[in-house]
């Protein structure tokens, strides 16, 4: 037996749990409870990440203190977190006595060892609310291209990432003043000191993806920089230990608490137990010496794997505490192929998915789509209401309900004694190894495969033997008594293999079936000479009208809605060189759904767009995402347009192409020219399309391969 913890990442206490955030407590409650099924001891944590700049200006936004926010936040988030069947053994707050503890022991240790550095850092502040200004909380016009209304990390219109004091006309969001620029003392982790460590440690057995090993490869080439874990009052946190008594105060960076809180809520739950006889022993999870004694894995969103993967590896190993042994990163959640709105309504609350839609059919979907890629995983809502119905309903449920009436009715619920097909139950009982592989690697969408593989089998052999039509004849009962049952013992293995991703349905079967247990191993006891109680429905169908509900009501209950969670001070674009700057931004994983507001026809016919000869295409010098086209537009003169899509093409990809043009957008003064239109593109940023035409041929997609 392995001895697991597991791990979420924290949720923000300032806002609600939505579909986002679901993708990955789903993911992670999946995964635990298939382990557990097959006989290992594992325990599963979680908390609210309760600190930062955001929850403070929230609580006094709300007029409450910052301790009644989170506090608040935290049972909504709990109460979501059991609408969706997600079983923490520890749901648990880094504003705790454990989180403060072990803060400050990693950096006394971290500190005595020689890695905590200090200097000065020039920030933008606030005078009126008297406060050093996160980048989220600067707009200004971009250095780069003058763009204006940007944001103080990086530019939406050029791409450009920078410093928020790099802003021409900075102003605060919080005040609308114009921030000064303010020296302060700020403390560094040395990163750079782990370089070789981190090195071997994200290449060695299996503990990252590699995807993200490659990612992370980036990181290592540009050249890893000390980390900047320090914030000034006003500041909702701990306090930094040991500081100088005549310098002004200094709070941990949320980054730095938040993952800690992994620690604190596993401590607690020690505490809880002690004396029990599930009782957990703190240091045989996290001192040094036991690391391969037990294990432990993060489940988190592609976007934070640097905290992740570099700087919480690195403080636990200057602390001398043991590192994780996986780190699993999954992708965002798309809705109907695009990004989560609001406006279209499939930017969906929790709570209101709960409303109208049994949570376990979300359950079953994202299960359907996830794997152990980091990709990101589209809820399509009509395929969603179609594959729940055809899979759930039609393969899995039917097997029970076309089967169990014959026996009730006719046997009194008794199966046979000996099963008639011993071969086909076998075969769908060895699969069950297959299946328990595909859990444990995160293999969820194979999983589910195989099993609708197994119901495919049970409804084959139903149609074939037709008991139905046999019980209409003499002589058959026996017959039809074996059938009924084989039919029975392949839906029990059904309800063993989907009990870690539909616990409240499998829940139901097992009084149906009139057994306790449905643990992998389960599986190979059958049924014979059992008897089981009268059939119930285990499920619905899924009703068009209610997800139409669903996506009116998240429309309607948005508008009046404040703000949606943001993960504090999250990681913005330009930390793609970890610490070099300040790891600070606007949003997270589950934050990158954006709100889209429709324009009228009216407004689209003012563009006016041309098919456009690529006569030329060159990169442009100190300009790492921009490319420089030529165009002929059938003027009298070529155009000259600047698009940031440098990372996608080659420009000589691109040179004799025909693409579409913007060519009534007002003339831009850039640093590298002016440009007079805008190559169309469209897709995921990190999949840009550029629109290209075929001749003879409608307006398609990529075709460049």
């Amino acid at each position: 037996m392995r001895e697991i913890l597991v791990t979420s990442a924290l949720p923000y206490a300032n806002g609600y749990i939505h579909l986002g955030h679901l993708v990955e407590y789903i993911q992670t409650d999946i995964w635990v409870r298939a382990m557990k099924a097959q006989g290992h001891q594992v325990t599963y944590v979680c908390a609210d990440d309760a600190h930062g700049t955001a929850i403070m200006l929230k609580a006094e936004a709300n007029g409450i203190t910052p301790e009644e926010q989170i506090a608040t936040v935290k049972a909504s988030h709990e109460a979501d977190f059991a609408k969706f069947l997600i079983d923490f053994d520890n749901y648990y707050t880094t504003h705790s006595e454990e989180n403060q503890h072990f803060s400050e022991l990693i950096y006394r240790r971290l500190n005595s060892a020689g890695h905590i550095s200090t200097r000065d850092v020039k920030q933008l502040f606030d005078p009126e609310k008297q406060l050093f200004l996160a980048d989220r909380f600067v707009k200004g016009t971009c250095p780069e291209c003058d763009a204006a209304d940007q944001y103080g990390d990086n530019c939406e219109v050029c791409g450009t990432t920078y410093n928020a004091t790099e802003l021409k006309n900075p102003q605060s969001t919080l005040s609308d003043s114009t921030p000064v620029l303010k020296t302060s003392k700020h403390y560094f982790f040395d990163l750079p000191e782990f370089e070789q460590f981190l090195k071997d440690w994200t290449h060695s057995d299996n503990r990252l993806q590699p995807a993200i090993v490659n990612k992370l490869q980036e990181w290592f080439d540009s050249g890893l920089a000390s980390w900047d874990i320090s914030r000034d009052a006003p500041y909702f946190g701990f306090q930094i230990p040991d500081t100088p008594s005549n310098e002004p105060d200094k709070y941990f960076y949320v980054w730095l608490d938040a993952p800690v809180g992994y620690m604190a809520s596993f401590k607690n739950l020690c505490e809880q137990r002690k004396g029990t006889d599930n009782a957990l022993d703190f240091d045989r999870y996290w001192a040094q010496e036991n690391e391969n004694k037990t294990e432990v894995y993060h489940f988190i969103g592609k976007d934070i794997v640097y905290f992740h993967a570099l700087f919480w590896p690195a403080m636990l190993a200057g602390s001398e505490f043991r590192t994780p042994t996986g780190v699993f990163a999954h992708g965002f959640l798309m809705v109907n192929g695009e990004k989560m709105s609001k406006s279209r309504g499939t930017f969906i609350k929790a709570e209101t998915y709960a409303e109208y839609l049994q949570p376990e059919y979300l359950r079953y979907y994202f299960a359907s789509k996830l794997s152990d890629k980091v990709e990101d995983i589209n809820l399509d809502l009509e395929d969603f209401m179609q594959k729940v119905n055809s899979d759930l309903i039609g393969k899995v449920v039917n097997i029970a309900s076309r089967s169990a009436g014959f026996l009730v009715k006719k046997y009194d619920g008794m199966l046979s004694e000996v099963c008639a097909e011993p071969r086909l139950l076998e075969d769908i009982t060895k699969t069950g190894d297959e299946i328990a592989a595909a859990y444990e690697n995160r293999e969820f969408s194979r999983a589910m495969r195989l099993i609708m593989q197994c119901a495919d089998k049970a409804n084959e052999y139903i149609d074939a033997k037709k008991p139905w039509s046999l019980a209409k004849l003499e002589g058959t009962e026996q017959e039809v008594q074996d059938v009924c049952s084989v039919a029975i013992n392949i839906f029990r293995q059904l309800m063993v293999y989907l009990a870690p991703v539909l616990p409240e349905m499998t829940d139901n079967a097992k009084e149906f079936l009139n057994i306790d247990d449905l643990s992998f191993a389960s599986r190979n006891q059958w049924l014979l000479g059992h008897q089981i109680k009268k059939f119930k429905p285990l499920m619905q169908r899924i009703e068009e009208k209610d997800v139409a509900a669903m996506v009116e009501a998240s429309k309607a209950s948005l508008v009046t809605t404040e703000a949606p969670i943001t993960t504090a001070d999250a990681p913005s674009m330009k930390d793609a060189k970890p610490a070099a700057k300040n790891a600070q931004g606007k949003k997270s994983t589950a934050e990158s759904a954006e709100q889209t507001d429709y324009i009228s026809i009216d407004d689209f016919s003012k563009v006016e767009m041309k098919v456009a000869h690529v006569i030329a295409c060159n990169y442009v010098e100190g300009a790492d995402k921009l490319l420089q086209f030529t165009l002929d537009v059938g003027e009298d003169k070529p155009r000259n347009v600047f698009s940031g899509i440098r990372k996608f093409y080659e420009p000589e990809q691109l040179v004799d192409k025909k693409v579409i043009c913007v060519t009534n957008l007002a003339p831009r003064k850039m640093k590298f020219g002016i440009s007079e239109g805008m190559v169309l593109s469209s897709g995921d940023p990190k999949t840009a399309l550029v629109v290209i035409t075929l001749p003879d041929a409608a307006i398609v997609g990529d075709v460049l391969g």
